[in-house]
């Protein structure tokens, strides 16, 4: 190991130990030996234990870790720490300007033991009342969160798509060929690992036009070149004739199954140097496939037959549900929200604070719950024709039933039901759980099925047809949760909720005014698995939703 690797296990034990709130003088003793061994000229592994000892400030327990650490690569006392920390809580101590003392209070009293968990936290404005944290802290924290996602090999649609944006315009001023979008990127994935573009340019100009643009890491290869965005994003131009874009483009678009079912269904068929794609499908006598289709085969058949779905757009949604206020976790009063969606020109507000069991996000017992509703019904007479629907976020409780009894539901327009605590349960005990949920009378909705951070946290395990199947039997739609962290209901379940006739929400999760745009992603991420405007709750006019309400 070099002196360096050893520097750096001391300042690493020194952390975990201050997370852990150990004795400060030996933390400190365990810094202070980081300090120095790193500027040490002389490597450590050429030294015997007296030479080592008689380092200013290496005391006989120091020299001791670090012949450990010469001899067998680990340190027990570490090792020990290790073991009592979570995986994702470690990773959080490499996060500049994060110290272990609010990570320390962000793992005791949040429970986020995850870089995604921790930013959702962040996301949803549960760090402002936290000891030691404020808004200008959680949104400092946010920005070190949010770099250090983009250090990694995935990116969330979300995140890359804005930089993705100011690439191709600044190539576009540059370069006076085809530019498009390809990929992944595409396709509107979930996540994806770059920005990717297909140009006609030829290989000099854009070499010159990746410089012009201070892009770094520029590496040129056989009909591609790759670069990192000043902000570290990695974008792949792929070079292609203007005689051949339509081709290159619908290759370099189609996920890898499609593809290889498109060219088995039609196998013999040329469709090299082919200028657009329209082209392409036309030569086998299919419409044209939306970008966002070409995951799976199925949508093959669709397009053969010629029913490929009308794709659900932005502009297709009327209302806003699944929002929260100052009443609960939100950043914004309810009032500012209801303006806020009416002046974006949606006719309602599902209003869906936090239910009285999240007392992390500060839930509503049942007085808080009448004090909003008086607001509701005295916004509504100001704000007509727009309406706020008085609706909860109730948690799903661990015997599956809901957060309020039957008197207090009964008064609701609508009640989304949503799992935020015990996500460990094994499949049949978790399938079961929302069963129970999906079962009771006064469930509209089931929220964020799977619980699932997106590059950070799996779903717990779900029997999704068999909840599905419930859903479809109860009248209960599903939501498909917009936050770009969540996008739950994955799109891969969409088809086989809409052949069982279960509508989908298309639900912001907006914990901010600026949380109301992540419908957005939520779009993208529906319109992947087929979904229309007649499929979803929330395309609904205000008339149509209160009457969908009963």
């Amino acid at each position: 190991m070099t002196n360096k690797e050893i520097a750096k296990q001391f300042q690493f034990l020194g952390n975990i130990m201050e997370l852990h709130g150990e004795n400060a003088f030996k933390i400190r003793s365990y810094q202070n030996a980081y300090l120095t061994l790193r500027k040490l000229d002389r490597p450590l592994s050429e030294m015997d234990e007296a030479e080592i000892s008689s380092i200013k400030g290496i005391g006989k327990a120091i020299t001791g870790k670090i012949l450990e650490l010469l001899e067998s690569g680990q340190m027990a006392t570490l090792e020990r720490y290790k073991d009592q920390t979570p995986e994702g809580v470690q990773e959080m101590l490499n996060i500049k300007g994060f110290g272990p003392k609010k990570i320390a209070v962000i793992w005791k009293e949040l429970g986020a033991e995850s870089i995604g968990e921790l930013l959702y936290a962040v996301n949803e404005n549960r760090l402002i009342d936290l000891k030691g944290f404020g808004e200008k802290t959680q949104a400092d924290l946010k920005q070190k969160l949010e770099y250090y996602q983009k250090s990694r090999h995935l990116y969330h649609y979300a995140t890359i798509l804005e930089e993705a944006d100011t690439v191709k315009s600044g190539l576009s001023d540059l370069l006076d060929a085809q530019l498009e979008y390809t990929g992944a990127l595409r396709r509107k994935a979930n996540t994806l690992s770059a920005i990717e573009i297909l140009t006609s340019a030829q290989s000099e100009e854009v070499s010159a036009a990746l410089e012009k643009m201070e892009m770094e890491d520029v590496k040129i290869g056989e009909g591609s070149i790759t670069a990192l965005t000043a902000n570290g994003f990695p974008v792949r131009l792929y070079l292609v004739s203007a005689d051949n874009f339509g081709s290159k483009q619908f290759r370099f678009t189609s996920s890898n199954d499609f593809l290889q079912a498109f060219i088995k269904k039609y196998e013999g068929t040329d469709f090299r140097n082919l200028a657009t794609e329209e082209e392409v499908f036309s030569k086998v006598s299919l419409p044209v496939i939306p970008p966002e289709l070409r995951e799976q085969d199925w949508v093959l058949d669709l397009a053969v037959s010629n029913k490929l779905p009308d794709l659900i757009t932005e502009k297709d949604i009327k209302g806003v549900l699944h929002a929260h206020s100052t009443y609960s976790d939100g950043l914004h009063s309810l009032r500012d929200m209801a303006e806020y969606s009416r002046d974006q020109g949606f006719e309602y507000l599902g209003i869906t604070d936090h239910s009285q069991s999240a007392f992390y996000a500060n839930g509503l017992k049942e007085d808080r719950v009448l004090q909003q509703f008086a607001e509701i019904d005295q916004l509504n007479q100001e704000m007509a024709p727009f309406k706020i629907f008085k609706g909860i976020e109730s948690d799903i409780l661990n015997d599956g039933r809901l957060d309020y009894p039957d008197e207090v539901l009964a008064q609701f327009d609508f009640i989304i039901a949503s799992v935020h605590s015990n996500l460990r349960m094994d499949e049949a005990k978790a399938t079961q759980r929302i069963l129970t949920a999906v079962e009771n009378p006064y469930t509209t909705m089931l929220g964020h099925p799977t619980g699932r951070l997106l590059l950070s946290r799996e779903g717990y395990p779900l029997d999704h047809k068999k909840i599905i199947d419930a859903c479809a039997a109860h009248g209960v739609s599903i939501e498909l949760n917009a936050n770009p962290y969540r996008l739950d209901l994955d799109w891969t379940w969409i088809p086989y909720a809409l052949e069982k006739g279960v509508k989908i929400a298309i639900n912001p999760d907006a914990h901010s005014q600026e949380g109301i745009h992540h419908i957005k992603f939520g779009v993208a991420s529906a319109g992947k698995g087929g979904l229309t405007k007649e499929m979803c709750v929330n395309c609904l006019t205000v008339e149509e939703f209160g009457h969908f309400l009963g």
